[in-house]
């Protein structure tokens, strides 16, 4: 199944492990949390950090997603700030931010080419509830600091030619780009300054070895001060207690043909979008015309065609202009979850470091888990105790799994009653 982003992308190719080798720092997980820690480790002055990826850098959902760059977690502010406090809950927020802005200082400093637009997000109101907006765009201010701009419906009709929407906010200060090149981007800078990256190296075991650990892979071997696990939905059968605190959720995302001048007909601005519901759409104009579109949430691995087919509904009922448009690429892939919403960053009892559990809101708090990682492994600051609260609290395999999807259907079912709720216009 191959995705838009691996279809314009040249990768470059890393070795196998094959043999014995010591390391400082040991990451399992090729992804952008593991690489984002890679790249702040060696920033940091840190040798001997090696990254083992079981597929290929970016692999997973780092390479796969929507391409949104914007602060928060998957858990809503509303109740991070209900779970912490006022302080704790902005000093979160805050990290993830501050990422939004790390990387676009990466981008800079490391000359990754990843199509960056920086034309913030807009949150569009599925809901003719102007309340809606109104309760977020206060929170965010008053709580987090944080200006997310209105959008009139008037305003919103002039970029979103749909008549779906009753208006907007948009967060300015975010931004989209192709995923996948950003990733292999973290990974060039990442080796350039002296880590060593390994691909098609799935680990196959993890011991305690005196004061550190060994790694096995199929064809070698890590001894390692410090290991960190950071394969999100795709790790299996290397360490328990972080696997089964996450769920392997499904999600899936399409391309269209490009659309020259139609793209106008439907979206005419260079923002993404997201709408208000549970159950959103996601979507965004990639710079060579084409509608990159994502949405639902499913245990199921569906084949490309049905993806397609799913989505395609979706787009319609936004854009029903597009009713002939092609599909040119539809792909899926696994995102992890944890049952409390939130990242889980931390280090176990055992020594073993881990940053899993971003949900579908990966990209700025992947760069944050490096960071948290980085500095607290170089033994800069610990990781901040507010993420104690989000542990690696069990999912209980197939029954969390069941009541993933079961959760995703009732709130599909309460937004369409409400949508339907709606003034005839």
């Amino acid at each position: 199944m191959q995705s838009f982003y691996e279809a314009s992308v040249t990768r470059p190719e890393h070795a196998r492990l094959t043999g014995r080798r010591g390391a400082r720092v040991c990451i399992v997980g090729g992804g952008l949390a593991g690489l984002s820690t890679a790249l702040g480790l060696v920033e940091r002055g840190v040798r001997d950090v090696v990254v083992l990826e079981a597929k290929q850098m970016g692999f997973g959902a780092s390479g796969r997603n929507g391409g949104f760059v914007f602060g928060g977690y998957s858990l809503d502010c509303a109740d991070l700030l209900k779970t912490l406090g006022p302080q704790r809950a902005r000093e979160l927020y805050t990290l993830t931010t501050d990422a939004v802005d790390l990387m676009r200082v990466r981008i800079r400093r490391y000359h990754i080419d990843c199509d960056a637009t920086h034309a913030g997000v807009i949150l569009a109101n599925w809901f003719d509830e102007p309340a809606r907006l109104e309760t977020q765009r206060r929170l965010m201010k008053d709580s987090f600091g944080v200006d997310w701009a209105p959008l009139t419906e008037a305003q919103l009709a002039e970029k979103l030619k749909s008549r779906r929407y009753h208006g907007g906010l948009l967060e300015p200060n975010a931004f989209h780009f192709h995923p996948l090149k950003y990733v292999l981007g973290v990974a060039r800078a990442a080796v350039s300054a002296g880590a060593d990256l390994y691909e098609h190296s799935p680990v196959v075991g993890l011991e305690r070895q005196g004061n550190g650990f060994l790694v096995k892979t199929a064809e070698g071997a890590i001894d390692t001060q410090h290991v960190v696990m950071a394969g999100g939905g795709y790790a299996r059968n290397v360490y328990r207690r972080v696997e089964r605190a996450v769920l392997p959720v499904a999600t899936y995302v399409m391309a269209t043909e490009p659309l020259g001048e139609r793209l106008k007909d439907a979206i005419d601005g260079a923002s993404a979008v997201y709408d208000t519901r549970f159950a959103f759409d996601y979507y965004r104009p990639l710079l060579d015309t084409r509608i990159l579109w994502g949405g639902r949430i499913s245990v199921r691995d569906r084949e490309p065609e049905a993806i397609a087919r799913l989505l395609r509904r979706d787009l319609l009922k936004v854009y029903p202009q597009l009713h002939d448009v092609r599909i040119d690429y539809a792909w899926g892939g696994l995102m992890s979850y944890a049952r409390h919403k939130m990242p889980q960053i931390g280090q176990s009892a055992d020594g073993v470091w881990y940053a899993v559990g971003f949900g579908g809101h990966g990209m700025a708090p992947t760069t944050v888990s490096g960071e948290l990682l980085a500095a607290a492994i170089s033994g800069e600051r610990p990781v901040p105790e507010a993420f104690g609260n989000f542990g690696l609290t069990r999912t209980f395999g197939a029954l969390g799994l069941a009541a993933a999807q079961l959760t995703y259907t009732t709130m599909q079912t309460r937004d369409a009653l409400a949508a339907r709720h709606r003034p005839a216009r």
